[in-house]
C-alpha cells in the first residue's frame, strides 16, 4: 500500500509528467495537463471556468485553452527533438493553488540540414518558468505558464574593463 501524497509532491509530480509529455511529443497527455473550463466550480469565476494563458520566451501572451494547446502543436510539429533539465525547483501550495517555479535547461535540436537524416545541431538554451497549477477532481492541472530566456553574460564588458 502506496502512503498518500502531500499536495507538493502530487504538484510536483504534474509539473514533471507537463515536461516529459512535451519531451515525447504527446499533445493528447499534454492537453489532459492542463485547466479546461469544466475543471473548477469556483465563484472567482462566474461560471465561465479558469481561463489558462501561457507565454512562451519571446512571444506574446497567449490567453485561452485552444490558443494555448495550438501554441504547444506547433512547437512540437517544428521540434525534432528536445529534452529539460529542470534545477532550482521551488513549490509554493495555498488553497487549491500551487506555484512552481524553475530553471529549465533545455537541449533541444532540429532536423539536419538539407534533409540528413540525423539532428541538426543540438541547442541549449537556459529559461526560467513559473507554472501556476489549480487542483481539480481529477488531480493539479496548469492554469498559467510563463517562461522567460536568461540572459547570458558575454564576458565582453570584464575584457573591455582590464583593457582600460
Amino acid at each position: 500500500m502506496s502512503t498518500p501524497q502531500t499536495d507538493v509532491e502530487q504538484v510536483e509530480g504534474a509539473n514533471t509528467a507537463f515536461y516529459e509529455a512535451l519531451e515525447r511529443g504527446d499533445f493528447e497527455a499534454l492537453s489532459g495537463l492542463w485547466l479546461a473550463p469544466l475543471d473548477t466550480s469556483d465563484d472567482d469565476f462566474a461560471g465561465e471556468g479558469a481561463v489558462v494563458s501561457c507565454v512562451h520566451p519571446g512571444w506574446p501572451v497567449l490567453n485561452g485553452r485552444g490558443e494555448v494547446l495550438r501554441s504547444y502543436a506547433l512547437i512540437m510539429a517544428n521540434t525534432e527533438y528536445i529534452q529539460f533539465f529542470l534545477t532550482d525547483v521551488h513549490v509554493s501550495v495555498s488553497g487549491d493553488t500551487a506555484l512552481v517555479t524553475c530553471t529549465e535547461n533545455i537541449l533541444s535540436g532540429g532536423p539536419a540540414p538539407d534533409d540528413g537524416e540525423e539532428l541538426g545541431p543540438l541547442v541549449g538554451q537556459l529559461v526560467v518558468a513559473t507554472n501556476v497549477f489549480r487542483r481539480t477532481p481529477e488531480g493539479w492541472k496548469l492554469w498559467s505558464h510563463h517562461a522567460s530566456p536568461v540572459l547570458a553574460e558575454s564576458g565582453e564588458e570584464e575584457d573591455e574593463d582590464t583593457a582600460g
